[in-house]
Protein backbone atom coordinates (compact mmCIF):
# COMPACT_ATOMS: atom_id res chain seq x y z
CA UNK A 1 0.00 0.00 0.00
CA UNK A 2 3.06 2.54 0.73
CA UNK A 3 5.00 1.55 -2.66
CA UNK A 4 1.61 2.20 -3.79
CA UNK A 5 0.56 5.92 -2.70
CA UNK A 6 4.22 6.81 -3.21
CA UNK A 7 3.66 5.83 -6.82
CA UNK A 8 0.41 7.78 -6.92
CA UNK A 9 2.21 10.94 -5.55
CA UNK A 10 5.25 10.68 -7.80
CA UNK A 11 3.53 10.07 -10.56
CA UNK A 12 0.82 13.04 -10.34
CA UNK A 13 3.68 15.12 -9.53
CA UNK A 14 4.80 15.06 -13.20
CA UNK A 15 1.21 14.26 -15.03
CA UNK A 16 0.07 17.84 -16.44
CA UNK A 17 2.54 19.76 -17.78
CA UNK A 18 1.65 23.44 -15.91
CA UNK A 19 3.99 27.15 -16.53
CA UNK A 20 2.45 28.42 -13.43
CA UNK A 21 5.24 29.92 -11.16
CA UNK A 22 6.66 27.58 -8.29
CA UNK A 23 5.00 29.16 -4.76
CA UNK A 24 6.93 31.33 -2.70
CA UNK A 25 7.73 29.34 0.62
CA UNK A 26 5.15 30.90 2.96
CA UNK A 27 2.69 29.77 0.16
CA UNK A 28 3.72 25.93 0.89
CA UNK A 29 2.26 24.10 4.29
CA UNK A 30 5.44 21.18 4.96
CA UNK A 31 2.08 19.69 7.62
CA UNK A 32 -0.32 19.38 5.62
CA UNK A 33 -2.21 16.41 5.99
CA UNK A 34 -2.77 14.07 2.15
CA UNK A 35 -2.60 10.21 2.76
CA UNK A 36 1.23 10.20 0.76
CA UNK A 37 2.55 12.77 3.22
CA UNK A 38 1.18 10.74 6.22
CA UNK A 39 2.52 7.38 4.94
CA UNK A 40 5.99 9.19 4.23
CA UNK A 41 6.18 10.86 7.78
CA UNK A 42 5.03 7.87 9.13
CA UNK A 43 8.02 5.62 7.30
CA UNK A 44 10.72 8.55 8.05
CA UNK A 45 9.36 8.57 12.06
CA UNK A 46 10.02 3.95 12.06
CA UNK A 47 13.69 4.89 11.40
CA UNK A 48 14.61 8.01 13.00
CA UNK A 49 15.69 5.80 16.17
CA UNK A 50 18.27 3.33 13.72
CA UNK A 51 19.52 6.17 12.21
CA UNK A 52 19.86 8.30 15.93
CA UNK A 53 23.18 6.30 16.83
CA UNK A 54 24.92 6.50 13.72
CA UNK A 55 24.60 10.33 14.25
CA UNK A 56 25.79 10.18 17.76
CA UNK A 57 28.17 8.33 16.80
CA UNK A 58 29.46 10.46 13.88
CA UNK A 59 29.28 7.84 11.18
CA UNK A 60 26.55 9.59 9.86
CA UNK A 61 25.49 12.75 9.29
CA UNK A 62 23.18 15.00 7.11
CA UNK A 63 24.23 16.33 3.59
CA UNK A 64 23.69 20.15 2.59
CA UNK A 65 20.65 18.74 0.74
CA UNK A 66 19.09 17.26 3.71
CA UNK A 67 20.11 13.75 2.83
CA UNK A 68 21.27 11.13 5.08
CA UNK A 69 24.98 10.31 4.14
CA UNK A 70 27.84 8.13 5.32
CA UNK A 71 30.35 10.50 6.80
CA UNK A 72 33.19 8.65 8.43
CA UNK A 73 33.72 5.66 6.07
CA UNK A 74 36.45 4.64 8.02
CA UNK A 75 35.54 4.19 11.27
CA UNK A 76 32.27 2.20 9.81
CA UNK A 77 34.90 0.08 8.01
CA UNK A 78 36.31 -0.93 11.56
CA UNK A 79 32.67 -1.66 12.81
CA UNK A 80 31.71 -5.34 13.02
CA UNK A 81 30.05 -6.46 9.43
CA UNK A 82 26.88 -6.95 11.50
CA UNK A 83 26.78 -3.02 11.97
CA UNK A 84 27.98 -1.89 8.70
CA UNK A 85 25.07 -3.57 7.45
CA UNK A 86 23.14 -2.23 9.38
CA UNK A 87 24.13 1.48 8.60
CA UNK A 88 23.25 0.85 4.99
CA UNK A 89 19.97 -0.65 5.06
CA UNK A 90 18.34 2.44 6.56
CA UNK A 91 20.11 5.16 4.37
CA UNK A 92 19.09 2.85 1.51
CA UNK A 93 15.25 3.12 2.90
CA UNK A 94 15.79 7.15 4.09
CA UNK A 95 16.94 9.04 1.08
CA UNK A 96 14.11 7.70 -1.15
CA UNK A 97 11.35 8.32 1.37
CA UNK A 98 12.78 12.01 2.10
CA UNK A 99 12.21 12.40 -1.79
CA UNK A 100 9.23 11.14 -2.18
CA UNK A 101 7.79 12.99 1.17
CA UNK A 102 9.15 15.81 -1.18
CA UNK A 103 7.34 15.16 -3.86
CA UNK A 104 3.87 14.00 -2.29
CA UNK A 105 4.44 17.94 -0.42
CA UNK A 106 4.72 19.12 -3.80
CA UNK A 107 2.02 17.13 -5.48
CA UNK A 108 0.25 19.02 -2.53
CA UNK A 109 0.98 22.65 -3.65
CA UNK A 110 0.46 22.81 -7.22
CA UNK A 111 3.62 19.92 -8.44
CA UNK A 112 6.81 19.50 -10.13
CA UNK A 113 7.06 23.49 -9.57
CA UNK A 114 7.01 23.46 -6.09
CA UNK A 115 9.41 20.76 -5.43
CA UNK A 116 12.36 23.05 -5.50
CA UNK A 117 10.86 25.09 -3.11
CA UNK A 118 9.62 22.33 -0.94
CA UNK A 119 13.09 20.39 -1.48
CA UNK A 120 15.25 23.55 0.28
CA UNK A 121 12.62 23.99 2.94
CA UNK A 122 12.64 20.27 4.25
CA UNK A 123 16.20 20.39 3.70
CA UNK A 124 16.07 23.40 6.51
CA UNK A 125 13.29 21.81 8.11
CA UNK A 126 15.57 18.42 8.62
CA UNK A 127 19.05 20.52 9.20
CA UNK A 128 17.21 22.36 12.11
CA UNK A 129 15.81 18.97 13.64
CA UNK A 130 19.41 17.73 14.06
CA UNK A 131 20.59 17.56 17.49
CA UNK A 132 24.01 19.69 18.63
CA UNK A 133 27.11 17.66 18.14
CA UNK A 134 26.09 15.54 15.01
CA UNK A 135 27.70 16.10 12.11
CA UNK A 136 26.40 18.45 8.57
CA UNK A 137 27.55 19.31 5.70
CA UNK A 138 28.01 22.60 5.35
CA UNK A 139 27.89 24.19 0.90
CA UNK A 140 31.76 23.53 0.62
CA UNK A 141 31.04 19.86 1.24
CA UNK A 142 33.11 19.80 4.78
CA UNK A 143 31.42 17.71 7.65
CA UNK A 144 30.77 20.11 11.13
CA UNK A 145 29.36 19.27 13.49
CA UNK A 146 25.89 21.15 14.75
CA UNK A 147 26.75 23.58 17.38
Amino acid sequence: MKRLLLALAATAAFVAPTHAAPPAPNQINLDIGTPPVIVMKHALAQRQSRLARFYETGIMGLDIHGMVRIRDEERLSRQHISVQQAAGKPIDQENPDRMSLIYAIAEAHGGKEAIPVVSEMMAKYWRDQFKSGWWLQDEKGNWQPKP
